[in-house]
């Protein structure tokens, strides 16, 4: 686990990520540490918290209290009614979270849901999610996201882009990329020392000797061979309808997808409440509940914090097998 205490920033405090995390430290209280990044006014009325100057203090304060790294916001928070007004504290706390794994401070971050439209009309937030910002704040890194749970790993090759746009972005060079990228993820951050990889393919039957498209034996065919003869444990491409039964996943450790609901589907199928959301490329590591802000829940008593206390644990792990 992490020598060093972890740190989450806040979300959107009108959605359930206050909630969460006072359920996680419920769930976990001092066994494993993490200070909170955001305005303490957000928090449940109810939950017992203790302001800290750095992560550091949050291992003795645990036990007790959620220790809170606190970041005034604007207003108050309305479950269920985001604020413009808030936006630009959510981004600062993104950045506060970065900033103090990237100086060593803290030894993973964890970020609570955000709600990219709302960030793009109160703060003026131009990148498409939380995967690309961060890359942006470790100084340009070319990232990747994977989606993890106990019974799958999936990693889209496209993000966050228009169906119409992924067989253009389909390229060797991308793929390549991200194919490198989670290989290396795999074997530093999950103690993986030979990861096995499979990569989907592009269109139905991966194209099917070309007669439903032609990217997968043009592009992804001829790469994976020619990474598979570097000695990566590669194979693709698969078709993406076979890839994810029970026997399909015992043969490989990760999934390289080529768009984002290929990816996202399965794991949401399979483990709905328990998936993580983790960036490959980074300096540092991140991971994140693989749900939304949930503004129709918040404040209800409804939300659940499974993948929060996932993306603590996973988080944890991972700056261990890091370290």
């Amino acid at each position: 686990m992490a020598a060093a205490p972890l740190v989450v920033s806040c979300g959107d405090p009108a959605g359930i990520g206050p909630e969460i995390v006072a359920q996680a430290w419920q769930a976990l209280g001092g066994t494993l540490p993490f200070a909170w990044i955001g305005d303490p006014r957000h928090l449940p009325s109810d939950l017992p918290h203790r302001l800290v100057d750095s992560p550091a203090a949050a291992a003795d304060v645990a036990a007790s209290a959620l220790p809170v790294l606190a970041l005034p916001f604007p207003a108050a928070a309305t479950p269920g009614r985001p604020d413009p007004a808030n936006a630009p504290g959510v981004v600062a706390a993104i950045e506060r979270a970065a900033t103090l794994v990237m100086a060593g401070a803290a030894a993973a971050m964890v970020t609570a849901p955000i709600n990219k439209k709302r960030l793009r009309d109160g703060a003026d937030f131009a990148f498409p999610g939380h995967t690309e910002f961060l890359g942006h704040l470790a100084g340009g890194a070319d990232v990747v996201m994977m989606l993890a749970c106990p019974a799958l790993r999936v990693v889209p090759a496209t993000i966050h882009v228009p169906l119409s746009q992924v067989p253009a972005l389909v390229t060797t060079t991308r793929l390549e990329t991200v194919i490198r990228t989670t290989h290396a993820a795999l074997q530093r951050d999950f103690a993986l020392p030979a990861p096995r990889i499979a990569v989907a393919g592009l269109n139905p039957h991966a194209g099917e000797n070309g007669l439903m498209g032609g990217e997968d034996a043009a592009i992804i065919a001829p790469l994976v061979a020619r990474l598979a003869a570097g000695d990566m444990a590669i194979t693709g491409p698969h078709a993406a309808d076979s890839l994810f039964h029970p026997a399909a996943r015992a043969g490989y450790d990760a999934a390289v997808c080529m768009y984002h609901d290929q990816a996202l589907i399965p794991i949401k199928t399979i483990d709905f409440a328990g998936g993580v959301n983790v960036t490959l490329g980074l300096p540092f590591i991140r991971t994140s509940p693989d749900h939304g802000t949930a503004y129709d829940i918040a404040g209800r008593g409804r939300a659940d914090p499974a993948s929060m206390i996932a993306a603590l644990r996973m988080a944890a792990r991972m700056a261990g097998n890091r370290a």
